[in-house]
């Protein structure tokens, strides 16, 4: 089993979502976040004056697999979050190791509580 948690613009989260749905994908969860990685320092207008943006709005996407959907799922986020020319910020997606899921209404373990 795998957690994988994307973080990305949050101006892409309808992208992924119907990337993700469109191939029955539909477990997830989402928080809005902010950071940032090497792009640290953004500038923007806010009541006529220019100031600093030091933390981007983005989207925090998880999601529990199995083993064998992990890639699929990979590649849907991948293509789907991607923005259009050489642009830092698109964000990262890391995949984590599940070492145990329990559903709480059944009480069923591993794979099948997925």
């Amino acid at each position: 089993m795998k957690l994988i948690i994307a973080i990305f613009k949050a101006e892409k989260l309808d992208e992924v979502r119907e990337a993700l749905t469109g191939k029955e994908i539909t477990r997830m969860t989402l928080s809005r976040v902010s950071g940032h990685g090497r792009a640290r320092h953004r500038t923007g207008l806010f009541r006529g004056r220019e100031v600093d943006i030091p933390l981007m709005p983005k989207i925090r996407m998880e999601i529990a697999c199995n083993d064998e959907f992990k890639d699929e799922i990979v590649n849907l986020i991948l293509h789907s979050a991607r923005t259009e020319g050489d642009s830092p910020g698109d964000g990262k997606i890391f995949v984590l190791p599940l070492e145990e899921c329990i559903r709480i209404r059944t009480g069923e373990t591993g794979e099948e509580a997925i």
